[in-house]
């Protein structure tokens, strides 16, 4: 197999000749379709997420087909299909687990992260946490859905009903979750980074009723605001945005510091949340649904090779939607 490898925090992935692996007991070995190049990716690649497994392959938004099955492995085929996101295992025995808060789990696996991921030719995943996917659609087109679809689903809930959604930058996971808010017959309002008219105008072209700056007012108060770019600053701005009892949910697993802002913004009864990982129900929920809405995800292509590249580019903003790897 081969795979783009992270050996240290900070430096370029490297293009590696790896030994061919066998799942074992629990687990398959997916044959890598396409893997989404996600924001959080960046952060296990800087070293702005502790403590990585090292040597690691990145890449959590994966779409491939099982190749192998390992002992014990029922309801899945060779052949089959499916989708393989961030959480990769839990441990199923503590507080959390029994609460039914896998996403809080004291021991997980996260796939790219403390496991091996997608931005490779094969790739080993516990049979459990693996969604079957079916067959339409492209692998290209799905891979999004397996983490900027499933937090801005997981993140959609948390925000409650309110029909005035504000979201804070406009990536992935915005350009899915405006579908899925549109089909529920909310208003999405979008704020980007300061004079980026070019998302401004995409954000619009999905159905935003309005889209400003991070720095602006909406043109009505908000009922709750989405934050998914990981700048603790913009939490002061969405908190004055909301009206009196509005949520704010962070979406990010990383977020720079929040600055300090006046006990006024938080007073009459908004709130301030975030959203940690996922679950599997979310997982399944949402697949189930997008469907049914008819989600199509905005895409660019890359190489497995040149991940690299799609790297560079997401963070630099020079694509619209997402970015995807494609082998």
């Amino acid at each position: 197999m081969h795979a783009m490898l992270l050996k240290e925090p900070g430096v370029p992935l490297a293009w590696t000749e790896l030994a061919d692996i066998a799942p074992g007991a629990g687990e398959i070995r997916v044959g890598v379709g396409a893997c989404g190049v996600c924001r959080t990716d960046l952060h296990v690649i800087d070293g702005e997420l502790p403590n990585p497994r090292l040597p690691l392959v990145p890449g959590h938004e994966i779409v491939g087909r099982i190749e192998a099955l390992g002992a014990g492995v029922d309801g899945l085929r060779i052949g089959e299909r499916v989708g393989v996101a961030w959480l990769g295992r839990t441990c199923g025995t503590c507080p959390y687990c029994a609460m039914q808060r896998e996403n809080l789990c004291d021991r997980p696996l996260f796939t790219g992260y403390t496991r091996d991921g997608g931005y490779a030719t094969s790739v080993i995943a516990d049979a459990a946490y693996a969604f079957p996917l079916g067959e339409a659609g492209s692998d290209v087109a799905l891979a999004p859905l397996l983490c900027a679809g499933l937090i801005g689903w997981r993140s959609l809930v948390a925000a409650g009903d309110g029909r005035k959604l504000g979201v804070y930058g406009f990536g992935a996971a915005a350009h899915i979750l405006i579908q899925v808010a549109r089909w529920q017959h909310r208003s999405v309002f979008a704020f980007t980074r300061p004079g980026d008219a070019a998302t401004q105008e995409f954000a619009v072209r999905q159905g935003a009723a309005w889209a400003g700056s991070c720095e602006d007012r909406p043109p009505e108060p908000l009922d709750a605001a989405i934050i998914f770019a990981p700048v603790g600053g913009l939490v002061p701005h969405a908190l004055r945005a909301v009206r009196k009892g509005g949520r704010v949910v962070c979406a990010g697993i990383h977020m720079s510091d929040i600055p300090s802002l006046a006990y006024r913004l938080l007073w009459e009864e908004r709130e301030l949340v975030t959203v940690a990982n996922l679950t599997r129900r979310d997982g399944a929920e949402f697949l189930r649904l997008a469907p049914r809405i008819g989600i199509v995800t905005v895409t660019t292509s890359y190489p497995l090779r040149d991940a690299n590249r799609a790297l560079a580019d997401l963070r630099a903003g020079r694509f619209e939607g997402a970015a995807v790897l494609s082998l």
